[in-house]
């Protein structure tokens, strides 16, 4: 390890430059440098950080996170937070009452109405995308987690859909079958912003008859109908999208509320840590991307500024049990021949325990990240309730990678060697870290392993874990909503983000997991999770590599910026900010 290592680190040194200290470069303009394409803006299909950025920044929701708070929100759309106190909850918590904003535009001009909120929700249920982010508004609202089973749209799951939300007046009810405390965190996601009614139908979504939902669930991968257009009531509209290269986001003049500073944003895509170092030490950048081995450098740095924010978030290496062996050249030959790997090659496992076995986590926290993380046993991660630090870890053993491997396949493993593919997207660079490690300390275990190590664009990344293409492929998830059930449910239900395309389908999971956010009695949901946490490490369903705490590293004239743990390096709230 210790080779490929120092080499990976030795790349991270970078040229120097004549830095610009000093002034105020633009003052009306912010510039972010970052790391993550998008590959859609429809708010019902995109489910990763650096979309959801750009759609929280066009659109709006009913209710937004307060500040620093994760568990306190503020009205956006609503005009307060419905509580018990309020009448706003009922006192069963089965029904929510919201009363609409008057007087806001969409950024073409129409009038926010209680129509546009429950047409919204709705639709972004009806279009319910594999993978997509709608199996928690689902879960809420119906008590299903998906639309299908099976591949087969659910009988009464539409009706059901249309029975859950209501407009009466200038109000509109959310009907629960089941209390469900997350509701407010999941009403604050991209996926909850609200569209205009009219316009989403012209643009070709759902008509707003129930009766043709089928014909808009699950729309093809990069076909859904809002994917590069937008509409909404934010304070930016979208101006420019060049695909892997820069948003630009304009100050939308017509906004409800207070009206931002900054009236140009623009989001460039800069993989290369040397470029977005030098637009930083420069002033080209008024915030970057920072990788956690380059944090030294960032902060020594004159003119900058560096917050360190812990985050509800964790980073892994997942095992696909079940890869899609068409057109793949992440498998080889796709045959147990020397040459490559069968696509049920991490179903046994040993070799699953072997790759744990084989991750050095004390070199890596030190080495890598800089001691810029902690170390969760499971994806609970800490700061969630019934998160358990005592749930054991595989530790690094490379004897022991060596003893499972043997066992593996009934020795065929050993005897025939393989060839593979680790992959990770472009521009994390610990990510890499990590994949090198795998590829180094596997291979040290016998010369008839062969591993590569490749880097993926994000705008493509889920695309293909979605088709089940990468046989181990490293992916953080962060916190839709501060509750355990959002990291158990993704990483281990046979329906999860990364459970169901890892192959894994356990029913005694899937009932834990279900039991787990059904009730309300915290000991019953202690024991739940508790028995979520043993599963995982028993299962051995992947490598927990670290829990970040992620760098925001700004010119010192930008002011404004409010740290939250739900919210990673890809956010930006352009209306909080102001230079000088």
């Amino acid at each position: 390890m210790k080779k490929l290592l120092v080499l990976f680190l030795g790349l991270l040194w970078v040229m120097g430059s004549t830095a610009v200290y000093g002034g105020v470069k633009n003052p009306d303009t912010f510039v972010l440098a970052d790391i993550g394409s998008v590959d859609t803006l429809d708010p019902a299909k995109n489910y990763d950080v650096a979309g959801t950025h750009k759609i929280w920044t066009v659109y709006e929701t009913l209710v937004f996170f307060d500040g620093p708070h994760t568990d306190k929100f503020v009205p956006v759309l609503a005009t307060e937070v419905p509580t018990v106190e309020n009448g706003g909850i009922s006192p069963d918590g089965k029904t929510y009452t919201f009363k609409i904003r008057k007087g806001v535009k969409f950024h073409e001009g129409q009038e926010l109405t209680p129509e546009d909120v429950v047409y919204s929700l709705k639709r972004a249920m009806i279009c319910d995308p594999a993978g997509g982010p709608m199996w928690m508004l689902l879960e809420a609202l119906t008590g299903y987690g998906s639309t299908r089973k099976g591949g087969k749209i659910i009988p009464g799951i539409f009706e059901k859909i249309d029975k859950a939300i209501e407009a009466k007046g200038e109000k509109v009810i959310l009907h629960l079958p089941k209390p469900y405390p997350p509701l407010m965190g999941i009403l604050c996601y991209s996926a909850s912003c609200i569209i205009n009614k009219k316009w989403a139908i012209s643009k070709g979504c759902w008509d707003g008859d129930i009766r043709h939902a089928a014909k808009y669930n699950n729309p093809p991968e990069g076909k859904e109908p809002l994917q590069s257009v937008t509409n909404g009531t934010g304070p930016y509209k979208l101006k420019l999208w060049q695909t892997g290269n820069q948003f630009v986001f304009e100050r939308f003049d017509g906004y409800w509320g207070p009206k931002p500073k900054i009236k140009t944003a623009i989001v460039k895509i800069v993989p290369e840590w040397s470029t977005r170092k030098l637009m930083l030490q420069n002033g080209d950048a008024d915030r970057v991307h920072v990788g956690k081995p380059y944090v030294n450098e960032v902060k020594a740095m004159k003119g900058v500024k560096v917050y360190e924010v812990p985050q509800l978030a964790v980073t892994g290496a997942m095992f696909c049990q079940k890869i899609n062996p068409t057109g793949n050249d992440n498998i080889g030959s796709g045959k147990l021949d020397g040459n490559g790997i069968p696509p049920d090659f991490f179903s046994d496992i040993n070799v699953r325990k072997a790759f744990l076995h084989a991750y050095d986590r004390d070199t890596f926290k030190k080495e890598v990240l800089n001691n810029l993380c902690t170390m969760p046993p499971t994806p609970l991660v800490e700061g969630l309730a019934y998160y358990n630090k005592d749930i054991p870890v595989y530790d690094f053993d490379l004897n022991k990678a060596k003893e499972y491997m043997k066992k593996a396949w009934g020795g065929k493993v050993w005897k025939k060697g393989f060839k593979m593919v680790i992959t990770y997207n472009t521009g994390r660079e610990e990510r890499e870290a990590a994949a090198l490690m795998l590829k180094e300390n596997i291979e040290s275990l016998n010369p008839k392993f062969k591993i590569e190590v490749r880097n993926v664009e994000w705008k493509d990344y889920m695309v293909n874990i979605r088709a089940f293409k990468y046989p181990v492929f490293i992916i953080g998830w962060g916190a839709d909503y501060p509750d355990p059930h959002n990291f158990m449910y993704p990483y281990m239900s046979s329906d999860g983000t990364y459970g169901k395309y890892i192959g894994y389908s356990n029913p005694e999971v899937d009932r834990l997991l279900k039991a787990g956010i059904e009730n309300v009695d915290p000991q019953k949901r202690a024991d739940a999770y508790n028995k979520l946490q043993q599963i995982w490490y028993k299962d051995a369903l992947g490598i927990v590599l670290f829990q970040p705490k992620e760098l925001w590293a700004y010119r010192d004239y930008v002011h404004g910026f409010v740290p939250n743990p739900m919210f990673p390096p890809a956010e930006e709230f352009f209306y909080r900010l102001w230079k000088e």
